[in-house]
Formats: structure tokens, C-alpha cells, sequence
């Protein structure tokens, strides 16, 4: 089981900047097929919006990717006294 936290440990590191380099894309495409400039400033304000949500998400998901790969989860407490 231990294997498997580690595994996809790495799994969640690699996960964090790439969707969040996907969203980056998508978010280049979907400004650049705008046609008028109303439709440009809200497509840029909505990608801002969904950019500024999901960056800090993307890096729990590096932080709980790095902590899995580093053993900490190795051991978890059974019931509320070993905490």
C-alpha cells in the first residue's frame, strides 16, 4: 500500500502543472477565437477567474504529491488519541 501513496504521489506532482499548463492553453485558444472586443474582456475576466481558482489547487496537489512521495503518509493514526 505504501508503493501505491508513492506511486501516485508522483502521479499528483505531475498532475498539478500540467492541467494547470492545460488550463493556460485552453484559456489562450478560447481568448484568441473572440471576435469582438466586449467578448474579449469577458473571456479574459472568466479565464482569470477560473486561472486564480484552480492555480492554488494545482499546488496543494504538488505539495500532497511531494509529502505521499516522501513517506508521511506511511503511517496513519487509526483513531482520534494518536493524533
Amino acid at each position: 500500500m505504501n508503493a501505491l501513496k508513492k506511486f501516485l504521489g508522483v502521479i499528483w506532482m505531475i498532475a498539478g502543472p500540467l492541467a494547470m499548463a492545460f488550463l493556460i492553453v485552453q484559456a489562450i485558444q478560447k481568448v484568441g477565437l473572440t471576435h469582438t472586443e466586449i467578448e474579449r474582456t469577458n473571456t479574459i475576466l472568466q479565464w482569470a477567474i477560473i486561472l486564480f481558482i484552480f492555480f492554488p489547487i494545482s499546488i496543494g496537489l504538488v505539495i500532497f504529491g511531494f509529502y505521499a512521495v516522501k513517506g508521511e503518509y506511511d503511517q496513519l493514526p487509526e483513531s482520534s488519541e494518536e493524533v
